[in-house]
């Protein structure tokens, strides 16, 4: 019998959210160099462990493309242009995790106060298990990291880091994606 919010391969898919280059410059001084290798580690291991992942830009004639580092990590993926805050707010994108079949969704990106955070709300919403990575999401100001951090946890998301999430979706060591893994997180 499978526990509410303990992740399982078969069932979860990553969501990564608007890490643009424009925007990706405007986030908190101190926090970039390692949210972003935060974030390399987590496509990583979402790749390792074949879990369908979806990634979105926000307007990017006005901000840009996503982050080239993250990029080369999602080739062979396309982003999903979007205007709404809300990755949900998009019929396609929102379509696009229904195909996956998937019910549990690492969110992770930028801004956490705004489209992070109206995402998880519609991800619950939707009946969806929302694990938010909290050493993957950014803001421009610490104040608004933490009150996305917090209104997602009272919306229901589990928040979860990184290495706590891939480590619980491998459930144990050995093999190509535990050592691929294990080389992505050091």
């Amino acid at each position: 019998m499978s526990h509410p919010n303990r992740l399982e391969q078969g069932r979860a898919a990553l969501l990564l959210i608007d890490v643009q280059e424009r925007l990706f410059s405007a986030m908190a001084e101190g926090t970039r160099a390692r949210r972003l290798a935060r974030l390399i580690a987590l496509v990583q291991g979402a790749r390792a462990l074949e879990l369908p992942v979806i990634w979105t830009e926000q307007y990017p004639k006005g901000l840009g493309p996503t982050v080239s580092s993250l990029q080369t990590e999602l080739e062979g993926i396309s982003p999903w242009s979007k205007t709404s805050f809300s990755c949900l707010g998009d019929r396609a994108i929102a379509q696009a995790i229904q195909d996956t079949g998937r019910d549990q969704w690492l969110v992770a990106g930028m801004e956490t106060h705004i489209c992070v955070l109206q995402t998880v709300r519609d991800l619950r919403e939707d009946q969806h298990e929302a694990h938010l990575i909290v050493d993957g999401c950014m803001s421009r100001n610490p104040v608004d990291y933490e009150v996305g951090i917090k209104r997602a946890d009272a919306l229901g998301a589990s928040l979860s880091s990184v290495e706590t999430c891939l480590f619980e979706l491998l459930g144990q060591a050995g093999g190509e994606a535990f050592k691929t893994i294990s080389r992505a997180i050091r």
